[in-house]
């Protein structure tokens, strides 16, 4: 079992645009080997949302118009 990893250590976010909505992770990018169940992403006020499985954080794209339902 790892531990957690310091904020500097982590990877950046996965930079989203509307398009890529509704946000999911593991995301296609990801190796095969480290996927886990999908799970769908709630994204915050602040455009940013974390996985709760490995802790992948997503963030949208400055400037990306979100529209709603």
């Amino acid at each position: 079992m790892s531990t957690p990893s310091s904020p500097s250590s982590q990877a950046p976010a996965v930079e989203l645009d509307a398009k890529d909505l509704p946000a999911f992770c593991p995301n296609p990018n990801m190796p095969q080997w480290s996927s886990h169940p999908r799970v769908f992403l709630e994204i915050d006020a602040h455009g940013r949302a974390k996985c709760p499985y490995c802790g992948t954080l997503y963030q949208m794209k400055a400037g990306a118009v979100v529209h709603a339902h």
